[in-house]
Formats: structure tokens, sequence, C-alpha cells
């Protein structure tokens, strides 16, 4: 967990807006080798909008999977990083709400939840090496004077949730509140 687990931690602290952050972990681990910590586990991120995230790493695999999902109401974003020619695929695809008012009562029960299916489209990504990324927006911080897009700050939480993740494996999967905020 500690090996693998950081790499999401880290895109899943990028990725949300700042107003929403993870406030809980559950965490549920295996060591079928003996190997005296979790090998694979499952981390379950409870987030303050009542939404969750979830992360699955797994030492043992024998092949390396890089693919992170973001789910919405109306969209789905798929992030495969081992597949340069669709690295991310967008789907359209969603779920409508409508209220009691906009529909008949005898269609309520019926439709009140709709799911709508639409296209996939994979937008065409430059390929560049992500470490050298990561170095051109650190200098240019410096430069610019200003906060680099991922700073200390993002480190303390993606240590928090894995010190919590830690605990909650401990304690067979309970869930452990976050000390950290954005």
């Amino acid at each position: 967990m500690w090996d693998l687990a950081p790499h999401d931690l880290s895109i899943l602290d990028f990725i949300l807006p700042d107003h929403v952050e993870p406030v809980a972990v559950a965490a549920h681990g295996a060591d079928p080798i003996g190997a005296g910590q979790a090998c694979v586990a499952y981390l379950t991120l409870q987030l303050n909008t009542g939404a969750i995230a979830h992360v699955h790493v797994n030492w043992l695999s024998p092949t390396k999977v890089r693919t992170t999902m973001v789910g919405g109401s109306k969209r789905t974003l798929i992030w495969d990083d081992l597949n340069p020619a669709q690295r991310v695929a967008v789907f359209d695809r969603g779920v409508e709400l409508s209220t009691p008012q906009e529909i008949g009562v005898d269609q309520r029960r019926d439709m009140q939840i709709s799911y709508r299916t639409g296209d996939m489209v994979a937008p065409a990504i430059g390929e560049k090496e992500a470490l050298r990324s990561m170095v051109d927006e650190f200098a240019a911080s410096i430069r610019e004077r200003r906060a680099p897009l991922t700073d200390g700050r993002a480190g303390l939480r993606v240590l928090d949730i894995l010190e919590a993740a830690s605990r909650s494996l401990e304690f067979r999967g309970a869930v452990v509140g976050l000390r950290a905020g954005r």
C-alpha cells in the first residue's frame, strides 16, 4: 500500500475540486505470501460530499494496471496510462433525475431515474515524460515565485491517508478519520 497507493492518492488529490476532500478511509488488505505486510489492498475514501473514491493496489499482480476511472452524473472519464493510443476516453453516459413535479403520477415510479448513453470520445494527448513535466512545473513555480501545482501540503494529505489506511488495516477495515484538510 505504501509503495503503490501514493501514486493514485496523489492523482486523486490533484483532480478533486477545491471544495471536495477525503474525510475518512477504510482499508482492507491481505498478505497471502507471508511478507509481513499487505501485498493486496483496497482503500475506500469517504469524501465530504457523500461520494466515495476507491483505490486498489496489488503488489503481486503479474500485469501492471494503471487505470483511473472518474464517474459523474453526466460523463465518465477513463485514464489508461498503459494505452498510448487512447490514454483518455470520455464516455457520455449518465443519470438524469426528474422531480416528481416534472412527470405524471402514472409515470413517477418508472421515470424518476433515467439512464443516458451517448458517444465515447478519445481526445489526442501529446506524449510527455511525466517526471520531466513535473520538474518543469516545479522549476517554473520557482521562477514565477508561486506555489507549485502540487506542494508539500499535497504530500501531507497523501501521508495522512496512508497513515489512516494503515490504522484501518490494523483494525480490520474500520473507518478512520483523516486529519489533513485542503
